[in-house]
């Protein structure tokens, strides 16, 4: 049940990625690759597997400081000098040499200077003419080779351009990079060329984003630019695995305030971007026409030919990257003042044209062209910037549409309909609401509402899920529309694979907004001038990026935003913030070598067990092997590992704990039910007195751990999320938390996917006993909640349910087998229109109040079941 959708794909011919040798020649079908010396016992820099792990604990997962390392190695020392041994290093030295001498995945950082070659005034010239700007990168093409070279990524690359058809209607679907459109297009045109037949297409995916490592003065501010390839699938790219590469910091000019708004420096500026974009991406460019040989993860030769692909980049990098005027389309010439008009795609082609034909001035006013840039992508074939901008959820979407736009838009609506002191009221009413809501695993808390300074990408992100509930009654139903649609485009452009279906919804959800946003520019009192927003219009092009590009989750900002910290923030916290920069990229080098040294002994089999389970193997004390953490991959709901000494050990004592009198008769018929499956008559009828009695001893848990199938979310390996739903008397010394679940009720119906295959349940308690036969049985006693209406909401677009009861008022109770809960279900209050009393905290959020809506914005798995 909810299983990944079954497709076939019908797979492009002419750049076939066929192995070769090591000299380009096309090896016979069936050929195993080349014979490689698989030595299992080389740890070379490393003397042995503990050398290897700790100075892979030290220096990449805890990122001790070099006094931390030898105080830690001194005390280990002292440990071992009654035995005569030593520890694995000596200091932070002998471990840096270690690492340093790391071969495989090495590669250097070189750097290159730029200066201002224009016109320099003979008195008194600006300092910004004067300097040098040192640009730092590393070879791409060893990059590249690195990437697919990696033995972990071979099963998860794709090799060949493929159109994926859903087998249920054969319509298309689009998922990772490979299965758009634009690869089969840049596949044909390579093609023309013969020489080329068999070769492997490789696109180059790059990203760049300014980013602040410190709030302090100072020269705090760095500009790294990123590498992947489009063969790589998404999960991947997205799963921090070094599918995505920093490969250079990029220059950032500055100047005096006298001299920022110079059009010479401006221009200056924006050329050097470009400039050191194509001297940069150089080594590749050779590899762009002519085929080059590269080993591939799988142990194979291929003949790989390279073109440049999307560039991930939030909107003002965009700006810089097509040489358009700030507040035009990056994509389309749509006009300025109605951005969301139809209007025919930009090109380098007809920007040449306006060129010969126009000035630049004309080029600026009329089409938003800065006309004295020259692209990077003018220095290599096949190469638009304008086609080559990617779709950004995060920063189009979550921080543009959302966060700067509706919810300022609201705020603004509010305080232009009502007085100032009635406005305050009720944005302080909306930051209540948000405040008491239910705690859920990864939501995050906003205890004083949403009124702080400095706000996030993952602060805009847990809005969203929250939002929509809280506005509900004080704002016109227009407005909640307006957001619904907004977050239903949002969720379903999140979506793992899309499908043409899909790709409607997403039309449909988009011409929705554009329809119910009329409500902020119309009335007496309108909050909006124009719609005429870049970053709304954006989404206006999504549905045609996914067909060339694939799911838009393997190209989000979020991506390189992600990076930041680990390439960035981190080693530059690791600095003495002294001439950073040098010390950030030794520390990447450094990082990298480990990663790169662990995948090579992974794909020798050298790190199948633990240190200890290795080191009492060796010693042929293998007895009572110490088992290695595995995760299985099964979807399921399991038991926490250990059970709750101080609560009920007997069903009256639970019965009496949780004030479920009838505690013991839902058991009996509980198991009624589980000896006797097939048993159709209705629970009711069936005589207690045929029920088994269970008076044995019983164990009780606080919590449950979920695994399932969520890949649109970020997931483990496989795209399996694993969540807990929690059930304690107490969380966090605040009160009790008692989760609510998704309950499967229609297990058969296997076109059910949605609401109509759940029930909502709130766990009251786990528990688990064995009977004399000795079946175990691990179980919830829940509450039932009972659905309002066969539909969702038409405003909010979530289900709404409320508390169930049997016909005599009493609460609906049942005991239901852990397997029947599929995972953790969220609930928002239907507020009305009362005030909420001060009193209320977010445990008591299931119990003040009568109603509630299912929370499908939650996260997006919750948005494919719960819509």
């Amino acid at each position: 049940m909810f299983s990944s959708p079954v497709s076939e794909c019908h797979i492009y011919a002419c750049l076939s990625a066929l192995p070769c040798d090591p000299h380009g020649n096309f090896l016979p079908p069936g050929a195993p690759p080349p014979a490689h010396v698989n030595n299992n016992d080389d740890w070379f820099p490393y003397k042995n597997q503990l050398q290897f792990e700790t100075a892979e604990f030290l220096y990449s997962k805890c990122q001790m400081s070099a006094t931390k390392i030898n105080a830690l190695l001194d005390l280990w020392a002292s440990s071992l000098y009654p035995h005569g041994a030593e520890p694995p290093f000596q200091d932070h030295r002998h471990l840096h040499e270690v690492i340093d001498a790391t071969i495989i995945g090495d590669v250097k950082w070189q750097s290159f200077s730029v200066s201002y070659t224009g016109e320099v005034p003979e008195v008194n010239p600006p300092d910004w003419m004067r300097q040098k700007y040192d640009v730092w990168f590393r070879d791409p093409r060893q990059v590249v080779h690195k990437i697919l070279g990696n033995p972990s990524f071979a099963s998860e690359m794709d090799l060949r351009p493929f159109a994926e058809y859903s087998t249920q209607d054969r319509t298309r679907q689009y998922k990772d990079f490979m299965s758009g459109e634009w690869a089969w297009e840049q596949a044909d045109i390579i093609a023309e060329d013969r020489s080329t037949v068999g070769s492997t297409f490789v696109p180059i995916i790059l990203g760049s984003d300014k980013t602040t490592v410190s709030v302090a003065t100072g020269n705090n501010e760095y500009y790294p630019l990123y590498l992947s390839v489009g063969n790589v699938r998404n999960n991947v790219r997205r799963a921090h695995r070094d599918a995505l590469v920093l490969i250079g910091f990029l220059a950032i000019p500055k100047t005096t305030n006298e001299h920022s708004a110079d059009a010479n420096f401006r221009a200056f500026r924006r050329q050097l971007f470009h400039s050191s974009l194509s001297a940069i991406l150089q080594s590749l460019k050779q590899a762009m026409t002519t085929p080059e040989v590269v080993k591939y993860g799988d142990g194979y030769f291929r003949r790989t030919i390279y073109g440049l692909g999307p560039y991930i980049a939030d909107y003002e990098e965009q700006v810089l990257l097509t040489c358009i005027v700030r507040g035009w389309c990056p994509r389309c010439r749509a006009p300025r003042e109605n951005l969301d008009e139809d209007a025919l795609d930009r090109s380098s082609i007809f920007n040449e044209a306006l060129f010969e034909e126009t000035n630049t001035d004309t080029m600026w006013v009329e089409y938003g062209i800065v006309g004295d840039l020259v692209p990077f992508t003018n220095d290599f074939p096949r190469a638009d910037i304008h086609q080559l901008i990617a779709p950004d959820i995060l920063h189009q979407l979550i921080k543009g549409c959302f966060k700067d736009h509706l919810v300022d838009w609201i705020c603004a609506y509010i305080s232009a309909h009502h007085s100032k002191k009635n406005a305050n009221r009720i944005l302080d009413e909306i930051d209540r609401r948000i405040a008491i809501i239910a705690p859920f695993t990864g939501l995050r808390r906003f205890p004083q509402g949403r009124r702080f300074k400095q706000w996030t990408g993952d602060d805009s992100k847990a809005l969203m899920k929250v939002y929509i509930a809280a506005i509900e009654g004080f704002v016109p139903a227009e407005i909640v529309r307006t957001l619904r649609a907004l977050l239903e485009f949002c969720y379903l452009v999140r979506r793992h694979i899309i499908s043409e279906k899909v790709l409607q919804e997403i039309e449909d959800a988009l011409a929705q907004f554009h329809k119910y946003r009329q409500v902020f520019m119309s009335g007496d009192n309108p909050v909006v001038t124009t719609f005429s927003l870049p970053r709304q219009h954006a989404a206006k092009h999504y549905s045609s990026l996914i067909r060339l590009w694939g799911a838009p989750n393997g190209l989000c900002s979020s991506i390189t935003e992600c990076k930041h910290i680990k390439a960035v923030k981190e080693p530059w916290r690791r600095s003495s913030k002294f001439n950073a920069l040098g010390q950030m990229l030794r520390t990447n080098q450094r990082l990298d070598k480990i990663a790169a040294a662990r995948v090579d002994f992974e794909s020798r089999k050298m790190l199948n067990e633990s240190c200890l389970s290795s080191a009492i193997n060796m010693l042929g004390d293998n007895e009572h092997p110490v088992p290695d953490d595995a995760v299985g991959l099964l979807i399921q709901v399991k038991l926490s590992r250990t059970p709750q000494r101080r609560r009920a050990h007997t069903l009256p004592a639970l019965a009496a704990e949780l004030g479920v009198a009838n505690l013991v008769t839902l058991t009996r018929r509980f198991l009624f039910d589980q000896y006797h499956p097939d048993d159709d008559r209705d629970p009711t009828e069936i005589p207690l007195s045929d029920c088994p009695y269970y008076e044995g001893r019983i164990n009780v848990y606080n919590s449950a751990c979920a695994r399932f199938f969520a890949p649109s979310d970020l997931s483990g390996l496989g795209g399996m999320q694993k969540e807990f739903i929690r059930s304690t008397p107490l969380w966090r010394k605040e009160g009790g938390r008692r989760d609510c679940v998704f309950v499967t009720t229609k297990a058969d119906d296997l076109e059910a996917t949605t609401m109509v295959a759940f029930d909502i349940a709130r766990v009251l308690a786990f528990f688990a006993f064995t009977c004399r036969d000795g079946r175990h049985f691990p179980c919830a006693i829940v509450r039932w909640f009972d659905k309002i209406g066969d539909s969702p909401d038409e405003d909010t677009g979530m289900w709404m349910v409320r508390p169930g009861y049997l016909p005599n008022r009493s609460p609906n109770y049942a005991v239901i087998h852990l397997d029947s809960i599929y995972r953790a279900a969220h609930l928002i209050p239907v507020y009305g229109t009362d005030r909420i009393s001060w009193n209320i905290k977010p445990h008591h959020c299931y119990d003040a109040f009568r109603a509630f809506y299912v929370n499908k914005y939650v996260d997006h798995h919750a948005f494919e079941i719960a819509s």
